[in-house]
This record gives C-alpha cells, sequence and structure tokens, in this order.
C-alpha cells in the first residue's frame, strides 16, 4: 500500500521540522553542533543494531563506497555545513536554501537519470512547492539579506541532501535498515576530522541534565534511529523523486507548532505558503517518475 510510505514519509519530515527547536536548546547549554551530531548518531547507531541484520559489509567495494558516501552527504557533511550555516548567516536564509534540497534533487535527476522526464507536473510542483516554503520561512517579509558564506554552505547542506537522495537509489536492493546502520556509522567516522580543529569541550556531567539528554534521546532515538531507517524505506519504496519532494512539508511542522504552542502570529501569507506546499508536493508526485 504506496498510501501508508506517502504518510510515513510525510510524518518524517514533518518531525525533523521541529529538531530545529532540539538542537538549539542545546546549542544554548553549550554544546557544540560536531557534538551534538556524534552523540545523536552514536545514539541511533546503537539503537540500530537492534534490528539491523548481522552483516558488516556490502556486496562488494563499490556499494561499500556508495555507503561512505550516504554516511557523508546524509550525515557528516550535511550537519556540519547545515549548522555552520546557521552559526553565521540568517536562519530564514538558512531555512530557505536548505528547503530547496528537492528541488537540486530534481535537477540533478533529470540530468543525470535517464528514466526521469521533465514533466510538466514535476517542474511546476517542485516550483510551487519552492515558493511555498518562501512564504513560510519569510512570513511574507520580502527580505533577504545576503551573506556569502553562510548561503554558500547552506546550499552545500542542500546539496549534499540531493546527492544523499540519488544515491538511496542505488542501494535500494539492500534493506532499509542495513542502509541506515552504514549512514550511521560512516556519518561518525567521517566527521571525527572536525575534532581536531575543534576539540569536544562539552563538560560529561552536563549530559545529566534532562534539558540535555532530553533533546539528544529525542534527536538520536527518534529524529535519527527512527526516521533514518523509515526515510531509507519510503525512498526505497517511493522513490527518489517522491520521497525527496516531502522534505517541502519541513517549515509547516515548526510553523504550526510556533503558532499553536507559542501562540505567534499566523500570518496569512504564511498560511498561504502552506497550502502552495501541500499542493505543490501533491502536484509534484502525481505524475510516475523517480
Amino acid at each position: 500500500m504506496k498510501a501508508s510510505y506517502h504518510i510515513l514519509a510525510t510524518v518524517v519530515v514533518l518531525i525533523w521540522g521541529v529538531t530545529f527547536v532540539n538542537s538549539k536548546q542545546l546549542l544554548l547549554a553549550g554544546m557544540q553542533a560536531h557534538e551534538i551530531f556524534v552523540v545523536r548518531f552514536l545514539l541511533a547507531y546503537l539503537c540500530i543494531w537492534t534490528i539491523s541484520p548481522r552483516r558488516l559489509w556490502a556486496d562488494n567495494w563499490r556499494d561499500e563506497l556508495r555507503m561512505v558516501l550516504l554516511g557523508m552527504t546524509g550525515g557528516s557533511l550535511y550537519f556540519v555545513t547545515e549548522n555552520m550555516a546557521v552559526r553565521m548567516d540568517y536562519v530564514t536564509n538558512v531555512s530557505f536554501i536548505v528547503c530547496t534540497a528537492p528541488l537540486l534533487t530534481t535537477l540533478i535527476a533529470l540530468a543525470c537519470l535517464k528514466e526521469v522526464k521533465a514533466t510538466r507536473s514535476l517542474i511546476m510542483g517542485s516550483l510551487l512547492a519552492t515558493a511555498g516554503v518562501a512564504l513560510v520561512v519569510f512570513n511574507g517579509q520580502v527580505v533577504l539579506k545576503l551573506n556569502p558564506l553562510g548561503d554558500t554552505l547552506a546550499l552545500s547542506a542542500a546539496l549534499c541532501w540531493a546527492i544523499y537522495s540519488i544515491l538511496l537509489r542505488d542501494v535500494s536492493h539492500y534493506s532499509a535498515t542495513f542502509v541506515t546502520r552504514k549512514v550511521f556509522f560512516y556519518g561518525l567516522v567521517t566527521v571525527l576530522p572536525v575534532f581536531i580543529f575543534q576539540p569536544w569541550s562539552f563538560p560529561l556531567h552536563q549530559l545529566t541534565r534532562p534539558v540535555v539528554w532530553g533533546n539528544l534521546a529525542f534527536l538520536g532515538i527518534i529524529a535519527s534511529f527512527a526516521c533514518f531507517a523509515l526515510w531509507s524505506l519510503t525512498s526505497k519504496k517511493l522513490g527518489a523523486l517522491k520521497a525527496s519532494n516531502y522534505v517541502y512539508l519541513t517549515p509547516i511542522s515548526p510553523f504550526v507548532a510556533s503558532a499553536l504552542v507559542l501562540d505567534e502570529p499566523m500570518t496569512v501569507m504564511a498560511a498561504i505558503g502552506c497550502a502552495c506546499i501541500l499542493v505543490g508536493v501533491y502536484w509534484a508526485n502525481s505524475p510516475k517518475h523517480g
């Protein structure tokens, strides 16, 4: 039942949409971005071992290399570039640029994959969803303050996720749990060089603080272990493009949550943006592609 995989993809990206709050709380508590990433992925890696096949290696060295690239593009490189961008750029800029990942995925697929065709619904749906993201992220204010380095890092993160989405196609013959375990492992391995330049500085005893372990547990067990495994499964069942298009939904969950929980005003333009995202995703996913 493909409908269930569409629902799963929606749930996953909506969960990912609220992880910014968890990460922000941990940053405010004194953790560095790469420290958060290591604990998050280490927790996820330990969890995935409970359900993953016990095999250690892929069928051949080419597939193992693909796993390394998945760990970098969906793990270390993606999270490091995104968090570096957040540190030096405007959050609105970063949010918008990172959410263009599905559009980049579409462009890469059209350029590299012969079976993907530039249908009208795919192109128009992608553009409409991108416009919707802009309306939600900028909340109706047409103010794009440029920060070349920060914007470049954010675009690098979006490009990483686009490549990750495409690469998942090449390992679809493996189980979702095996692929996810490999992503966690190689994500951890490839982030280690960062500690040469920025050693661990967060006091270990602070990890027992509720605000710290609670947010880390959510990021590691729910947002990483569960969501990455489900994302690998939905990408396998729906195809790279259809699954990737759901990333457009990411800004909706923090927008709705802030309106309901924090009692922040819901502007008409942002509400229109949410509608554009929903229609755009449906439109882009309506034909048979990806």
